[in-house]
């Protein structure tokens, strides 16, 4: 059962420069929750670069349950062509589990929410674990599993390889 975020004052903020530990101790803890700790390759001073760097790739939402740090996501613009608009992506989203059951995930989608409908874009996605719990969440928001597409991925060693290649 949801409780009232109101009485549990649940605020949702954009991240700054200063929260940067606080980051990278979400995606640690979020890498652990998915069993993927020795995936965690980022540094504070990568998150630094890409989230406040000259040209940030992502950005960063926080959320605060009576002021203390509770959960975040990680978001970044795609772009369909045959929508012809942007999209955002989420990449993480991860409330630590003291504050599971309180509304803080859904302000955290529903800010992403609208954030998309502010810049005008013609979808959201995100990908999940297929044993990950959260499933039910996403589709009580009407997240739709996309069964006929399938996620494909070049990592750093498959990108070197690439962009050898003549």
């Amino acid at each position: 059962m949801e409780m009232n975020p109101v009485k549990h004052n649940i605020t949702v903020r954009a991240a700054k420069e200063q929260d940067i530990p606080l980051i990278m101790d979400l995606v640690r803890s979020l890498a652990k929750f998915e069993g993927l700790s020795d995936r965690v390759l980022s540094t504070e001073d990568d998150l630094r670069h890409a989230l406040f760097g000259k040209r940030p790739y992502a950005e960063a939402i926080i959320a605060e349950v009576h002021r203390d740090a509770a959960g975040f996501i990680i978001f970044y613009h795609n772009f369909s062509s045959f929508a012809g608009k942007p999209g955002l992506y989420i990449e993480d989203i991860f409330v630590y589990p003291r504050y599971r059951g309180l509304g803080v995930g859904k302000e955290l989608m529903v800010r992403c929410g609208q954030i998309a409908k502010e810049r005008n874009c013609g979808r959201m996605e995100w990908s999940v674990l297929d044993w990950n719990p959260a499933r039910k969440f996403y589709e009580h928001f009407g997240g739709e599993l996309q069964k006929e597409w399938l996620l494909y991925r070049l990592e750093e060693k498959g990108i070197e390889e690439l962009a050898k290649r003549k």
